[in-house]
């Protein structure tokens, strides 16, 4: 087979009037630029050089809650983590302690990976949050440090991941 070569005078067209479907739809993602420096007058953290960090606030910032604590005022998480079974009950407290440990770390690079609440449910621990990174971390943490079986279910259409690790 030979190769193909296009026609002398043909010039390829891209259309720019097609409507692409976003892929992520995240109701708490900024819309727009916010102006900078912005500071979240409820957990401290300042929008600078395009992202959210941990920094001390400048003088006259301008005042804009950001997406974790308007996830956490509206209790409405991104993330959530169900652990359960014989070994998560006899291992709890270790186990406990690896998630808020992970929680730490990367609430410390990330303002916005925090974890939302923490509660007892039927023998099982049910952690929500308000990134969906941050519960992928804390289920693949947990399965790494004492293996079990793990699942993820995304729902791309609300920005929700349901994690269950169960042993």
């Amino acid at each position: 087979m030979g190769t193909q070569t296009t026609p002398p005078g043909f010039r390829q067209i891209s259309r720019h009037d097609k409507l692409f479907k976003e892929r992520v739809h995240d109701a708490y993602r900024a819309r727009q630029k916010l102006p900078e420096p912005s500071v979240c007058p409820q957990c401290g953290a300042v929008f600078q050089e395009g992202r959210w960090q941990w920094l001390q606030a400048p003088a006259g910032a301008h005042q804009q809650i950001c997406a974790a604590c308007q996830r956490i005022q509206d209790d409405y998480p991104a993330g959530f983590i169900t652990l359960d079974g014989e070994f998560y009950n006899a291992h709890r407290s270790e186990i406990m302690h690896l998630v808020n440990n992970i929680e730490k770390r990367e609430k410390t690079e990330h303002p916005f990976n925090r974890i939302m609440k923490i509660e007892e449910k039927d023998g099982a621990t049910l952690v929500t949050t308000t990134d969906i990174h941050l519960a992928r971390g804390i289920g693949e943490a947990i399965h790494d440090a004492y293996q079990g079986d793990l699942e993820f279910h995304y729902n791309p259409d609300e920005y929700l991941l349901r994690v269950t690790w169960t042993r």
